[in-house]
């Protein structure tokens, strides 16, 4: 249920189809936070039949449940949405730092920020320990590394031309230089922060998210 190589689960699955049986993978998404109360969203890969079988269990632990395709296919999404996350997040230094030069008060810009086209689940996380100074995020800088390489590899492998992830990749790599494997990934905009002298503070936001929602029923998200 972690982020994979989509090839090195499609040789797992081989390796349980030899002992007669049949394999899924189910990468889960949405922060511990989400984790916790059973709100998670888990991407599924494997055969529909086995997939139907496991959603009753896979309901139990998470929330939107998707079944992307065969084996491989759900971890490759994963390492995706990964990406996607990692850049967003080195953006958001930048963004709430310029805010800050200019002015804006930082609660305010949240604010602007969730209600516009700039939002992002990242921006709605992990914007919050950021502005508390906490940074835990309770994800950390090799974690990243790791994941961005992932989807590195794939776009090279699928010969697509990339420019941004290289760079991000780049960006992780110095923050985890600077603040070690095990710091948060969130610290990453401590680095503007370092350069800048000055830092991204503002009152009212938690210094761990928790998700208080009430446990829901997973359910299955149909796009067949």
């Amino acid at each position: 249920m972690s982020t994979t190589d989509s090839k090195e689960m499609q040789r797992i699955a081989e390796k349980v189809a030899e002992k007669g049986a049949k394999a899924i993978e189910a990468p889960v998404s949405g922060g511990c936070h989400r984790a916790a109360t059973g709100q998670i969203a888990i991407f599924a890969g494997g055969e529909r039949d086995v997939f139907e079988s496991a959603l009753p269990v896979l309901s139990c632990i998470g929330y939107k449940i998707l079944h992307v395709g065969p084996i491989g296919s759900a971890s490759v999404l994963k390492v995706v949405t990964n990406f996607l996350a990692s850049t967003h997040l080195a953006a958001l230094g930048e963004a709430l730092m310029v805010c800050k030069k200019s002015g804006i008060d930082l609660k305010k810009a949240y604010e602007g920020i969730k209600i516009s086209s700039g939002n992002s689940f990242v921006h709605e996380t992990e914007s919050q320990v950021i502005l508390n100074g906490s940074y835990n995020i309770n994800f950390t800088m090799d974690l990243v590394c790791k994941d961005v390489s992932l989807f590195k590899s794939l776009s090279e492998n699928y010969g697509v031309p990339t420019e941004v992830a290289g760079l991000v990749l780049d960006i992780f790599k110095q923050g985890r230089k600077k603040f070690g494997d095990r710091a948060w990934s969130s610290m990453i905009v401590k680095r503007i922060e370092d350069n800048c002298k000055t830092d991204l503070r503002a009152e009212g936001f938690p210094e761990e998210l928790v998700d208080y929602s009430e446990r829901k029923k997973g359910f299955e998200v149909r796009v067949d």
